[in-house]
């Protein structure tokens, strides 16, 4: 089971992660989203598409933009739509 893992809380844990360019992506019911809030931020895959953010909130402490999703990825990326990968600092263990 791939867990990933901030300031000691789990922010998700699932057994169907799918893993594209060396990241787990969780699948949406997987993710503790009371952890996380929208971000501004967005960037651009040639072949994923755009990605979309999130801050982790952990007690009082945030990690901004330590979270990405593709909401309406393209048809090669089809299978990770809504799923969430972290970084800058979440641990992923499995």
């Amino acid at each position: 089971m791939a867990t990933a893992r901030w300031n000691g809380e789990v922010l998700a844990e699932s057994d169907e992660t799918t893993i594209v360019e060396g990241n787990h992506y969780f699948p949406p019911g997987s993710v503790r989203m009371a952890l996380l809030s929208p971000s501004a931020t967005s960037t651009y895959c040639s072949w994923k598409g755009t990605a979309s953010y999130y801050t982790v909130r952990v007690a009082d402490a945030e990690n901004p933009d330590a979270a990405w999703f593709y909401a309406d990825p393209s048809p090669d990326a089809a299978h990770i739509a809504g799923h969430v990968a972290f970084w800058r600092g979440v641990e992923i263990s499995d």
